[in-house]
């Protein structure tokens, strides 16, 4: 069945309607703690091909070129730019930002592990370093009532200083998850992510170990997001939508012509 120009414009429609959503949800996190970005991809829909290129045009020839009309576009996929963003001092700390790749591992209601590369932890009520939700950070660190200070190496060490010594004692060892594939971690909301198959098991390991990044006290990732960019792509987005929108109209007002000749 031919699909008429109308129907064109209005997948365009759709789709500029979705990366303008991508686009204002990356504006909304700009100073989420770790975010990082997507960018909407697209795809060709399905050509209706009245006729193919090499198809016989006589007994003796054969079409040089072919005659395919497009159907429209549709967005195929989302895709998360895992870019490092700024690191920033906080002096706080139970403030951690991972300088390269790597997620920390944080104990999901449920059971479920999730992944996020937001490091601004606190400490509950029963000592434990937990994120602001109060979901515990994996491995679990216990830090004692009478610490004086908190120290984490790059390689994820947690020593502390009691009252009464001044020689640190290890506590723990922070790990880091790392991924074949990044992008494929799926996204829950509350800056967690989750592990799929796109994504591949987690790989466990000590921050700085050449695979994860070093981990940084006292900082926090900010978000990758760059507003000029944003900006430019919101433009050109409003630009092709309102492009496709006088399509519609173009194509209306011909129709409207046609019957009223007709």
């Amino acid at each position: 069945m031919p699909t008429s120009a109308l129907h064109v414009a209005r997948t365009g429609l759709e789709a500029q309607d979705a990366r303008m959503r991508v686009t204002a949800n990356n504006l909304a996190n700009i100073g989420t703690t770790g975010f990082k970005r997507d960018r909407a991809n697209f795809a060709t829909l399905a050509y209706q091909d009245n006729r193919v290129a090499g198809q016989q045009s006589s007994n003796e020839t054969a079409y040089a070129t072919g005659l395919n009309l497009g159907t429209g576009v549709s967005v195929q996929s989302t895709t998360s730019i895992t870019s490092q963003g700024t690191l920033n001092t906080t002096s706080n700390a139970l403030d951690f930002a991972l300088d390269g790749q790597g997620y920390f591992q944080i104990q999901l209601p449920g059971g479920k592990l999730g992944y996020t590369r937001a490091g601004n932890f606190s400490r509950s009520a029963e000592g434990q370093l937990v994120t602001a939700q109060g979901y515990a950070v994996q491995p679990p660190i216990t830090i004692p009532e009478d610490a004086g200070s908190i120290t984490v190496g790059p390689d994820g060490t947690v020593s502390v200083t009691t009252s009464g010594s001044s020689t640190p004692t290890e506590i723990g060892q922070l790990t880091v998850a790392s991924f074949a594939n990044p992008s494929g971690l799926q996204a829950l909301g509350d800056n967690f992510l989750a592990e799929t198959a796109a994504s591949g098991a987690a790989q466990i390991g000590a921050p700085g170990d050449g695979v994860r990044g070093n981990l940084r006290q006292g900082m926090l990732e900010s978000s990758n997001v760059n507003v000029v960019e944003e900006l430019v792509d919101m433009i050109e987005c409003q630009r092709a939508y309102e492009i496709n929108s006088k399509m519609i109209s173009a194509v209306d007002e011909m129709l409207r012509n046609a019957n009223q000749t007709l």
